[in-house]
């Protein structure tokens, strides 16, 4: 097994140690690049299908305050983003089930670089799928704006690190029954994505609706992801959105140590 840190004798920071795990779990990735080429599959097909249908919505830019494809390229990012940081704990049950995860809970590596890491390292492929996305729709009338997109993507990246530290925790509470795990996240994930307006806007939908979707703080996110894309800084959505994303990561963090401080394996 890798050496993830130093021995117990020798402090690191906890950013040395968030470097070691998100390295250790990144090498997944470099040595099976081709799951990321396959989970380019899907943000594409989105992007395929669900954009010619918006831009049938009432005329292109009627209900989106411009292009069509303009609005809903950030919410497919922001799809990604939750699709990998919420199955942050899957990983980690196999771990546990082979006992890995006991070995890493051994090392001197504190308890938040362990899930500040492992988001870390499923928010990385969001970069190379982002930037793969956009230059694809480029051609199909996408207005880039790069600075706005890097300050969209940190965002996500704050609000991914929340998602995965709470995936984590809820790995280590259904530790004992794996389909716990996959019927909470299934059961939250979707609710969440379609309550924050990302594939359709609120806007036409019931007024319970867009009720229910003002206590999702991922509507805030993706409110704030869509006037970065649209290549804005002068808005309070942004704001809310960094709030939002802030909040989610406090929390996250918060049970997920409490959460890992508690685990016996």
């Amino acid at each position: 097994m890798a050496v993830l840190a130093p021995p117990a004798s020798v402090r690191t920071s906890v950013l040395t140690d968030i470097g070691h795990v998100w390295w250790r779990e990144t090498l997944t990735i470099v040595r099976d690049p081709f799951s990321l080429i396959f989970s380019l599959l899907q943000p594409l097909v989105f992007l395929g299908l669900f954009g010619p249908l918006l831009a049938g919505l009432a005329g292109d830019g009627a209900l989106f305050g411009g292009s069509s494809l303009q609005w809903f390229l950030p919410g497919v990012v922001v799809m990604i983003t939750m699709f990998g940081t919420s199955m942050t704990g899957a990983n980690l049950q196999f771990e546990i089930m082979t006992g890995a995860f006991e070995r890493i809970l051994a090392t001197p590596l504190s308890r938040a670089s362990l899930m500040i890491g492992r988001a870390l390292k499923e928010l990385t492929p969001l970069v190379v799928q982002a930037a793969i996305i956009t230059l694809v729709a480029i051609p199909f009338g996408f207005v880039l704006h790069p600075l706005h997109v890097v300050v969209g993507l940190l965002i996500l990246g704050v609000f991914g690190v929340g998602v995965g530290a709470l995936s984590y925790a809820l790995a280590i509470a259904a530790r004992k029954s794996e389909w716990i795990f996959w019927a909470v996240q299934q059961a939250l994930l979707f609710p969440l994505l379609i309550l924050s307006g990302m594939m359709l806007p609120l806007e036409t939908g019931p007024g319970w609706m867009q009720v229910v979707s003002r206590f999702n703080p991922l509507t805030y996110v993706v409110d704030a992801e869509r006037v970065l894309f649209a290549g804005s800084f002068d808005d309070v959505r942004i704001l809310w959105g960094l709030v939002a994303a802030l909040v989610t990561a406090a929390i996250g963090l918060w049970v997920g140590i409490r959460s890992i401080r508690r685990a016996t394996m």
